[in-house]
């Protein structure tokens, strides 16, 4: 039998510039006018639709009406933040949270969407700026990053080849995405971490089923342009056919993956206390809801508060969700992320004892959204 394996401590932070609606209607109103004509408007919308798009565009609906499509606040970078900045403060609490010192950490597992260079990824850096003596390497997988790092980590202490895994995401989706862009209505910036090791018997990760999302290649690509002082700058775009692509796989891929990870930990849907989707749209949670036909109250949905942070959005509804005590000790959870162009996953895990790091700044409203439209 393995070794009981799983997350000891968790912690999320975001940048300090809170930005609402109210940006774009007082800087840009012609934009806000027009913005059914725009980019965002075109990705979120219920044009052409199919069999495998319907039960997507049925709780769409309700959003198409908003040109922001459900996204009240974002939190985004200030000029003096960055994405290592925000990955050290979180990494460290982290480690304060675990009551460990950075010497006990044997392994740290870095996904920074996006690093601060083109090439390579931030973890050099990182372990480099926090002093730490342990091996740190990238590992991506654009927004399921943080399920496909737990499933590593778990993995490489239960062989007992390290014992503390701390694994640390940030998402900084701000700076690469124009703010004239509608697109970056829906995005925002935030990280993540959570140390991984071992637990109480019969706690931790249970099983996963990751699968491939090909079928989103070309959903979303990344252009490399110059800025104004002509530096290489990477921009996200989205691909003439995303919508179908997204819309036409959303419920496949969270049945699928959410099906097959609870057969292979040996219970049903219906054991499940709380479910972590990440909630790239706000919508996303109740497409969920709805494919597994569960309660929206056994889960959270922070997009209106937090709008799209990739990779970061699983670590932040599961956050929440053992902040408000919807998930307490030896709780049954089910963690589920998808990523274009990469891969879609789900975590089955027995709750530990896990640590909380301190609230973020600046602070949600009370109490936040729930799931329900």
């Amino acid at each position: 039998m393995n070794q009981a394996v799983g997350i000891r401590s968790l912690t999320v932070t975001f940048p300090s510039v809170l930005r609402t609606n109210d940006y774009w209607r007082n800087h840009y109103p012609e934009l806000v006018t027009q913005a059914e004509q725009k980019t965002l408007a075109k990705l979120f919308s219920a044009t052409a639709p199919t069999t495998k798009s319907y039960e997507f565009d049925l709780e769409m609906a309700p959003y198409l009406s908003d040109p922001f499509r459900g996204a009240v606040e974002r939190r985004v970078l200030a000029p003096n933040e960055s994405s290592i900045t925000l990955e050290k403060r979180v990494a460290f609490d982290a480690i304060a949270a675990a009551q460990m010192s950075p010497d006990d950490v044997d392994l740290m597992i870095v996904t920074s969407l996006f690093p601060e260079r083109i090439a390579p990824g931030n973890a050099a850096f990182l372990v480099g700026e926090m002093g730490l003596r342990c091996p740190a390497w990238n590992l991506e997988s654009t927004c399921s990053s943080a399920l496909v790092a737990l499933q590593t980590a778990t993995s490489l202490v239960q062989t007992g080849a390290y014992r503390n895994v701390l694994v640390v995401i940030s998402c900084i989706y701000s700076r690469f995405v124009d703010e004239d862009d509608t697109l970056s209505w829906f995005m925002g910036d935030g990280a993540g971490a959570f140390m991984v090791g071992a637990l109480k018997p019969n706690q931790g990760v249970l099983a996963s089923k990751i699968i491939h999302t090909a079928a989103t290649c070309g959903a979303f690509f990344n252009e490399l342009t110059t800025d104004t002082e002509g530096n290489p700058r990477m921009r996200i775009q989205n691909g003439k056919n995303a919508s179908q692509q997204i819309r036409g796989t959303g419920v496949e891929f969270v049945r699928t993956c959410s099906e097959a990870a609870v057969a292979a930990a040996g219970i049903t849907i219906d054991e499940v206390k709380f479910f972590a989707f990440n909630t790239p749209t706000a919508w996303y949670a109740n497409l969920c809801t709805q494919a597994l036909g569960i309660d929206p109250e056994r889960t959270i949905n922070l997009y209106p508060q937090y709008a799209n942070i990739g990779p970061v959005l699983p670590i932040v509804n599961m956050y929440y969700g053992a902040h408000l005590g919807k998930v307490q000790e030896n709780d049954l959870i089910l963690v589920y992320t998808i990523g274009s162009a990469s891969t879609a996953a789900a975590t089955v895990m027995r709750w530990g004892d896990v640590k909380l790091g301190p609230l973020p700044a600046p602070p949600l409203p009370a109490p936040p959204l729930l799931a329900t439209a």
